[in-house]
């Protein structure tokens, strides 16, 4: 016999109660338990029992609102998947939402017995998904404190035995210091990978489910808009994996520089090309080359990385109808390439850490991304044997320059 599965209804309108019980009780294969709440302060105080598996919040709660609630609730170390309930098909109140910790978005009065059975199911799974990752991260932790302690018993133990072996105790020392390093790089990608990846999921999630209310041929548009936002979501996710990724090859030392003698000026020009599809809406990348068109020798693969990092974010980061200046430069001994942008700039205390992975700027909350981009391409242009350099105005733009030595050997 399946489990019961404990539900909490945060409503103060004793008819929606009734109408969600209704429609619960319609549920086939499973066996539910709905409990209701119509005060605030008491649901805060029922999620913190931690005795339900599910919690369907209303959005209008008297003085305070079902936003305000979920907020609390995951202050307070809710791990439980809460729904928002509210009376109207709302966008923003959706994405605000799935920002503060909801796992999906039901409007009252359309959804039926299987869109309720369907959203459950997916929040208790979602839910469950994220706490294998914080699991799997405290395991990690617990096996690096194991293996620390025992490194520090042999170190103790190589300094009774023989006070000569210095230089040995040192590199352990120095092991034991990169294993450290290499659990806080671990324990910040489980905590940035939960964070980030739950922001798209939850947004395919509550669209897919939105899709199928759209079966009309005038709700094209509805459903277009929710197909997009899946599209964008799911281009978000691939963005964050390539980071992780390239990251992960890099430490391993599997990046090499293998420089070709190319021609600088097509090969931008279909990076260009290759961007249009990217940039937002009345964006334009201005291109300009300086000095002779001869050949370049770089690796190629690594050089549109870079330039394809630095013009996305500088996309990322401008407004709509912006414009991107793309500049490339041979000179007699050196190759440059600077992109410029007209976006929102970065602050000046936050310019000395751009290149820290999992950095983000104070201003650049609002924008998805996973912090390791810059980082990456600054790892590229040491590779390269290069040099990457970076101003910045606030409100007015940033500019990133490259340069690498003309001919660039391995």
């Amino acid at each position: 016999m399946p489990d019961k599965i404990r539900i909490l209804l945060v409503d103060d309108d004793e008819d929606d109660y009734i109408i969600t019980r209704d429609i619960i009780a319609d549920i086939p294969g499973r066996i539910y338990s709905l409990e209701w709440t119509a005060s605030f302060t008491e649901a805060l105080t029922l999620i913190n029992q931690r005795q339900h598996d599910v919690y369907l919040v209303d959005y209008r709660l008297g003085a305070h609102d079902g936003l305000e609630l979920i907020k609390r609730a995951q202050e307070g170390g809710c791990t439980a998947p809460l729904i928002l309930l509210t009376g109207q098909s709302n966008l923003e109140t959706d994405e605000k939402a799935m920002r503060l910790g909801a796992s999906d978005y039901l409007v009252k009065g359309t959804f039926k017995t299987f869109d309720l059975e369907r959203s459950i199911r997916y929040s208790i799974e979602h839910a469950k998904n994220l706490a294998e990752i914080q699991d799997l991260n405290s395991q990690l932790e617990q096996r690096v404190a194991e293996r620390t302690q025992e490194l520090g018993e042999a170190i103790t133990q190589l300094e009774k035995t023989n006070r000569s072996l210095f230089e040995a105790q040192q590199e352990i020392k120095k092991a034991l210091q990169k294993e450290k390093e290499l659990n806080e790089l671990k324990s910040r990608f489980v905590t940035i990978a939960s964070h980030e990846f739950r922001t798209p999921l939850s947004t395919v999630l509550s669209s897919a489910s939105l899709i199928g209310k759209y079966k009309l041929t005038e709700d094209d548009d509805k459903r277009q808009k929710h197909v997009n936002r899946i599209k964008s979501a799911v281009s978000n996710l691939t963005a964050i994996l390539n980071d992780f990724l390239s990251l992960s090859r890099i430490e391993e030392g599997k990046i090499y520089n293998v420089p070709t003698s190319f021609e600088l000026m097509p090969f931008t020009t279909e990076i260009i090309d290759e961007m249009q599809g990217y940039i937002k809406v009345g964006q334009q990348i201005h291109y300009q080359h300086h000095g002779s068109p001869d050949l370049v020798t770089l690796d190629k693969q690594l050089l549109k990385n870079i330039a394809l990092n630095l013009l996305s974010n500088a996309s990322k980061y401008s407004g709509e109808g912006k414009n991107i200046y793309l500049t490339t430069e041979i000179a007699s001994d050196y190759v440059r390439v600077k992109v410029q942008d007209e976006g929102i700039g970065i602050p000046d205390a936050d310019q000395a850490h751009l290149f820290t992975p999992f950095f983000r700027a104070q201003n650049a909350a609002n924008y998805e991304g996973t912090g390791l981009g810059l980082n990456i391409v600054k790892r590229y242009v040491d590779i390269m044997n290069g040099s990457l350099q970076c101003s910045s105005e606030l409100n007015k733009g940033t500019t990133f320059t490259v340069q690498f030595p003309r001919n660039n050997s391995l």
